[in-house]
């Protein structure tokens, strides 16, 4: 058990994939008692990625800090021991279709009948409602109708998706969040509720002032590849030793700094030079200046130069890098969990840093059906031969 800042809290993750789970995981690390309930067959992410000796390595990850039991919500058996599992809890975190759970008997109105205070988080593609509510969808579809994909990757190629779970990131950051807000609750009104979190919306609010600027001015946003539309110079550039540096010049000042820098101080006293609107209108003189002088440099010239001028640049990583940086060394933002399948892993550390009740990874994933034994022996009381016939009845 934890002593973090959430200890105390029970959750049950029976969501499976990425934003559901990311949630849960998240929840874990600061302290909540997470059980993660997947189907006899294991859930998808166990087989997601590289494994290492038959042991699935993103599993070990998105699993974490969770006991893992095994039901099958299809069976009149599943259901009555999954009803009394939330009697305990305090968050239920799903992402089925919309009706899945009404139709298993499963449905907030009943779950929330033995357990009032009972916060249920419902993550979907599209929400609980309205037209494409029924529809499937993942993150990749969360990042093309968010319009992110239509803003990213160059001017003159096709909209590009991000390599990685960003839209679903983005969700199981929010769901934890919004979990929170529903607890926060709580406390003053004594009733639990329903979150209903799309995919489609946390993404959309990152994006920034997209609606606002189109609803006021018409605009749509273009494609600038690694350029801002808002700013400059603003991009990454090629060394003489072929590293890439990314370049920020969000603020006048540091665009100042950087253009003293690299040559051109005169630039900085032009009426345009001084909104970041007036930049981004001159972005080709400003960005070649820089590139110019960046690839007739190495990148640890330019760096020790940048970091001289208290300017903002950076090497593009790869993991390589970020596993040897000093600055994630010394925030221990990689860390090593040890582990009982693989010996000692690293993985991404917990979200932020509390100087009281601070989050820690306690464990790695588990394998799966591990605490079938705890939770349905020692906590619901179920017998030895309750068990097995359970088990072959394809229930646990």
């Amino acid at each position: 058990m934890s002593s973090g800042a959430l200890a105390g809290l029970k959750v049950i993750d029976v969501s499976t994939l990425f934003a559901g789970p990311l949630a849960a995981m998240l929840l874990g690390d600061f302290g909540c008692d997470v059980l993660k309930i997947e189907h006899p067959q294991g859930d998808p992410a166990r087989t997601h990625g590289p494994s290492k000796d038959g042991v699935p390595l993103w599993w070990k990850m998105i699993g974490r800090n969770k006991r893992a039991i095994t039901l099958y919500l299809g069976s009149p058996e599943g259901q009555d021991i999954f009803r009394r599992l939330v009697r305990t809890a305090d968050i239920v975190i799903e992402n089925f279709r919309p009706g899945t759970l009404e139709r298993w008997g499963l449905g907030y109105e009943r779950l929330a009948a033995d357990n009032p205070g009972l916060v249920l988080v419902r993550v979907t593609a599209f929400g609980q409602f309205g037209p494409y509510s029924k529809r499937p969808g993942f993150g990749t579809i969360a990042e093309a109708m968010s319009g992110f994909a239509a803003i990213t990757g160059p001017p003159e190629g096709p909209p590009t998706l991000p390599p990685f779970g960003l839209a679903d990131g983005i969700a199981g950051i929010s769901a934890a969040f919004a979990a929170m807000t529903a607890i926060h609750a709580r406390q003053s009104t004594g009733r639990g509720q329903i979150v209903d979190l799309a995919l489609i919306e946390p993404i959309l609010t990152v994006l920034g002032a997209q609606a606002i600027i189109f609803d006021q001015l018409g605009r749509v946003q273009a494609r600038t590849g690694n350029r801002s539309a808002k700013n400059a110079p603003r991009n990454t550039y090629r060394t003489a030793d072929g590293k890439w540096l990314a370049v920020s010049t969000s603020s006048h000042a540091i665009a100042e700094r950087v253009m003293r820098l690299v040559g051109w101080p005169e630039v900085t006293t032009e009426p345009w030079f001084r909104s970041a609107a007036g930049r981004a209108e001159h972005v080709e003189e400003l960005d070649g200046r820089v590139a110019a002088w960046i690839g007739q440099r190495n990148s640890a010239e330019v760096i020790e130069a940048f970091e001289q001028a208290q300017a903002a640049v950076a090497q593009v990583y790869d993991i390589r890098d970020i596993f040897a940086d000093p600055q994630y060394r010394a925030l221990d933002s990689v860390t090593r969990v040890p582990d009982p399948e693989l010996g000692t892993v690293r993985m991404q550390n917990v979200l932020f840093r509390l100087s009281e009740g601070a989050g820690s990874i306690r464990f790695a994933g588990r394998p799966l059906g591990a605490d079938n034994p705890e939770v349905y022996g020692g906590e619901l009381g179920l017998s030895a031969a309750d068990m097995d016939m359970l088990k072959s009845k394809g229930v646990i």
